[in-house]
């Protein structure tokens, strides 16, 4: 069901990840996932279309037993709308799914209107809680070191990115000071990364996770949100991200194009387009594997950074990037600094962290399917610091993906699921029942 702050409800189907993650398959937990979930239905389809597997909407895994593997979904709360009409907030199972669309304004007035409490909290957290903890272990006061960045950033960051955090603080009653400091705050990932296909994977299609380890202890987990942008003119595309913030670090497109990234050295490399906004960037122009790589070739850099990329036609690639260089890995290819790689096989990590990733793949090797890659990227894989893990399917639109708890890394949590194609169209049918309503 679809709920509606009237009491208006609309039929939604259900479905589960099933062994391969594959849109149609049955609800099959194993190897320790949580595994049922739910798509939406357009109202009117029968409970046949469902079972034949069109059911569409937003996905949610919990925890079942096999006994109710056939229960009712749950249902997805519409918690608020954009009242200019360009965005929806959604609520299933404890989850916060944002959809904006339109012009920068636009968008960012949307968004800054239905997260302003969460948008204002985090923005003061990461400024104020972690910047003086900043001040205090670098001997800098935070706030001139966020002006420089800015000021060395700004020649950098496209126009349509500035105009839509501006109108997000606006709207969420931040200043543009905090605002534009929120979204610059420099990066500092311990994190990891993985694609697989072909040999690797159970049904040869590609699976890409990404593990999000950062700032657990400050409650940045408070404010996590899917967000989906529909930026008129570019593509849409959906971040696993947080209230307040317009960039990404782990994203899918429409195109069937992901990207995770994973942070390095190179602090005080200023003189280019933020991380954050460039990986945005590429989501919004980018296609393909090898779009995504022009756009990262040619974009002025800042810091060190890692990526994984990896699109719907079984492309995949492994990225080091600083302001200098950039480093292109392709499946199977071996690096001096990382342990072996498997063919059909990208990863990213470090240290022992990425000596056990290679190894669970190989352990697993030919047999990954969504439940497999939860395991493999569970701790040690995971640090402590497990903000949030995703696993995409490109060649679906499917995202798995699970926040950190309280006090419980985000590997330990239980999986949420969602479908980039089946979101754009349930925000396309409540906008046009809207629309047909106020005729």
């Amino acid at each position: 069901m679809i709920a509606t702050s009237g009491g208006r409800r609309s039929e939604l189907g259900g479905q589960g990840p099933g062994g391969g993650g594959r849109r149609a398959g049955p609800c099959r937990p194993g190897n320790g996932a949580q595994g049922s979930g739910f798509r939406g239905q357009r109202a009117g389809r029968t409970a046949a279309n469902a079972l034949g597997g069109v059911a569409r909407g937003l996905a949610v895994l919990v925890v079942l037993a096999a006994t109710a593997a056939a229960a009712a979904p749950p249902p997805i709360q519409l918690v608020g709308r954009d009242p200019a009409g360009h965005g929806l907030l959604l609520r299933t199972q404890g989850k916060l799914v944002l959809m904006v669309s339109g012009t920068p304004e636009q968008m960012g007035a949307a968004h800054g209107t239905l997260l302003k409490e969460l948008a204002r909290k985090l923005v003061e957290r990461v400024l104020y809680l972690v910047g003086g903890a900043e001040s205090i272990h670098s001997g800098t006061w935070f706030l001139d070191r966020m002006d420089e960045i800015r000021r060395r950033t700004l020649p950098h960051i496209p126009e349509r990115f500035l105009v839509e955090c501006d109108a997000l603080s606006k709207a969420a009653g931040v200043s543009q000071r905090d605002g534009r400091y929120a979204n610059l705050f420099p990066e500092r990932f311990h994190c990891s990364g993985v694609a697989v296909r072909g040999k690797a994977t159970k049904d040869g299609s590609v699976l890409h996770a990404r593990v999000l380890d950062y700032m657990r202890d400050i409650n940045l987990q408070g404010a996590a949100c899917v967000q989906v942008f529909m930026p008129e003119g570019h593509n849409k595309w959906m971040s696993l991200g947080y209230a307040g913030f317009i960039g990404t670090v782990t994203a899918m497109n429409e195109k069937g194009l992901a990207i995770g990234e994973m942070g390095g050295r190179g602090q005080g490399d200023w003189d280019g387009v933020p991380m954050t906004l460039l990986l945005r960037d590429v989501m919004e122009r980018a296609g393909t594997v090898e779009e995504g790589l022009d756009i990262l070739r040619k974009a002025p850099r800042t810091c060190e950074y890692f990526y994984v990329l990896s699109d719907k036609s079984r492309a995949m690639a492994g990225v080091h990037a600083d302001a200098r260089q950039i480093t292109v890995l392709r499946p199977g290819q071996q690096h001096p600094l990382l342990p072996h790689v498997p063919a059909d096989t990208v990863l990213m990590s470090a240290g022992d962290r990425a000596q056990k990733l290679s190894e669970r793949i190989q352990e697993r090797y030919g047999q990954i399917d969504v439940a497999a890659m939860i395991d493999i990227i569970k701790r040690p894989v995971a640090m402590n610091s497990n903000l949030h893990d995703a696993i995409f399917a490109p060649e679906t639109l499917d995202m798995w993906f699970a926040d950190a708890g309280k006090h419980t890394p985000a590997c330990d949590e239980p999986y949420a699921h969602c479908n980039l194609r089946d979101l754009i169209g349930l925000y396309e049918e409540v906008r046009d029942r809207r629309t047909g309503q106020s005729r």
